[in-house]
């Protein structure tokens, strides 16, 4: 053996030995979903639980949002683009201890692709409606037909929702108790309080996981986070941890702090559809009205991204719009005035914000009262539960202006839905997204996509107030923490405790 070759063995045993097995680490989160089947129901804390710890699909996206396998080893795609032949992985086994195969899969999208949601279950059948027919020439091998090319294919089923379980399994433990293939088996939900995971002993990826266990503990408020991370109660504070306590944590060497990029945009939402939302001229306005820079530094203490449409910097054919709307407080007067909005008959709206986001909470706060000293605007700003808003705002669309953050990457289509809860309906978008998802021409996909964010900022649908961080923190001991939040999930095989 040379001398070279002895060398690069020892620093790869040293390597293996460095990631310590064993240990329970403790994770703060901000919501406590109310089921935990992400095609079941709609949550970013769902998929931060379970997406590829408990529950897998056949490719995942990476930390660095990068479609890489998962429970199929490969793919190939036709030269139409119209079929998709996936080779499945050999001895997987569910964490009930059936085997998984070809036909679970087929069992997942003939299910999900059902329009029928009553039947199915499924939450969006209709990011599948490209799926002409999904068979299985033998149990490793699946192949799916689409009706015409898709761009997203690949993307829509890394999402959480193309998720699989066993085809046997009912759809109402599977709320409560997901099985599934991922390093994590599921184990206890104590409501109110948290989840708990552990290792997977027939995970199929030799010696992953490292960690004995996993407790997700639910602590929306944020001082609490910050108390229970210092008297050593949790570990880490994932991804929605106040801007003024990173700072304070970032002075402390017990800890580390990061802030990753990510894909979750703050959006105030104008409803299209209902006055004053309904005129143009009133949702320019409120972008010369609202200053991004002064959000970003009194909300978030400088943590987050200007943008100006619906796209984060770290996504594909992402157009910088930042600057598209500078801001110009006497502009937004001259454009409410045409509307037919002064001083003495002042623009009255009400702003719904859910209760459960400090971040949302905190940007909407501040951006109305940044409208409110236009001195022609009168914000009444409402606060609602989750469940509330999920129901009056998210499903019926019975509001004016609201703000969330819309987490998912490559979630730009939906402005192209006029069924969407911001109920805008533009032929130009739906066309452009239509270029978008059915061209093999990448640069002319890739084209379509960012005219298409370009006409959302010149309609204004939108406030893109900015891309949020992933800010969090953790106790030194915890060793390779996905910091970025490029994954809907986060991907806790590989994370270990230093001794």
């Amino acid at each position: 053996m040379t001398k070279r070759w002895f060398w690069a063995l020892f620093l790869l045993l040293g390597l293996a030995f460095a990631q310590n097995r064993g240990g329970t680490l403790t994770v703060a989160l901000q919501t406590e979903p109310t089921v935990f089947d992400p095609s079941q129901a709609a949550g970013a804390d769902i998929a931060r639980m379970v997406y590829d710890n408990v529950l897998q699909g056949l490719v995942k996206r990476n930390a660095k949002g990068e479609i890489v396998p998962a429970l199929a080893e490969r793919w190939k795609v036709s030269a139409s683009s119209l079929t998709y032949t996936f080779t499945l992985r050999k001895g997987v086994k569910f964490h009930d201890g059936t085997p998984f195969d070809a036909a679970d899969v087929v069992a997942k999208f003939n299910r999900a692709k059902d329009p029928d949601t009553k039947r199915s279950g499924h939450i969006r059948p209709e990011i599948y409606r490209d799926i002409a027919s999904v068979t299985a020439p033998d149990a490793s091998t699946v192949t799916f037909t689409l009706k015409q090319p898709n761009q997203d294919f690949l993307f829509t089923l890394s999402l959480p929702e193309s998720t699989i379980g066993p085809r046997e399994r009912k759809l109402e433990d599977q709320k409560v108790k997901p099985v599934g293939t991922g390093p994590f088996r599921f184990v206890a939900w104590e409501r109110g309080v948290g989840v708990r995971l552990e290792r997977n002993e027939a995970y199929y990826i030799p010696n992953l996981p490292y960690l004995d266990r996993v407790n997700f503990r639910f602590l929306g408020d944020g001082e609490a986070q910050l108390a229970a991370l210092r008297a050593g109660d949790i570990d880490v504070i994932a991804y929605s941890m106040l801007p003024e306590n990173a700072q304070i944590l970032a002075r402390d060497a017990r800890f580390k702090v990061f802030s990753g990029g990510g894909t979750a945009e703050a959006v105030a939402s104008m409803n299209n559809s209902r006055a004053p939302f309904n005129d143009v001229r009133v949702r320019r306005a409120m972008q010369y009205a609202v200053n991004k820079d002064e959000l970003i530094q009194s909300a978030m203490l400088g943590y987050g991204t200007k943008i100006g449409s619906m796209r984060s910097p770290g996504e594909a054919c992402y157009e910088d719009l930042s600057g598209f709307y500078a801001y110009d407080p006497n502009r937004a007067r001259q454009l409410l005035a045409e509307a037919g909005y002064t001083a003495q008959n002042p623009l009255r709206f009400t702003f719904t914000l859910a209760a459960e986001f400090p971040y949302e909470r905190r940007i909407g706060e501040a951006l109305a009262a940044q409208l409110n000293r236009l001195g022609v605007v009168q914000v009444n700003i409402q606060v609602v539960d989750f469940g509330t808003w999920i129901q009056r705002a998210f499903v019926a669309a019975d509001y004016q202006m609201t703000i969330i953050g819309h987490v998912e990457a490559n979630d730009i289509g939906r402005y192209a839905n006029p069924g969407y809860y911001w109920r805008y309906n533009s032929p130009q978008v739906q066309q452009l997204y239509t270029t978008y998802l059915r061209s093999n021409d990448p640069k002319k996909s890739c084209d379509a996509l960012k005219a298409m964010q370009r006409k959302l900022a010149e309609d204004a649908v939108s406030i893109w107030t900015m891309s949020l961080p992933a800010l969090g923190a953790y106790r030194a001991n915890v060793m390779n923490w996905p910091g970025a939040s490029l994954s809907p999930g986060i991907l806790l095989a590989e994370v270990y405790l230093a001794r």
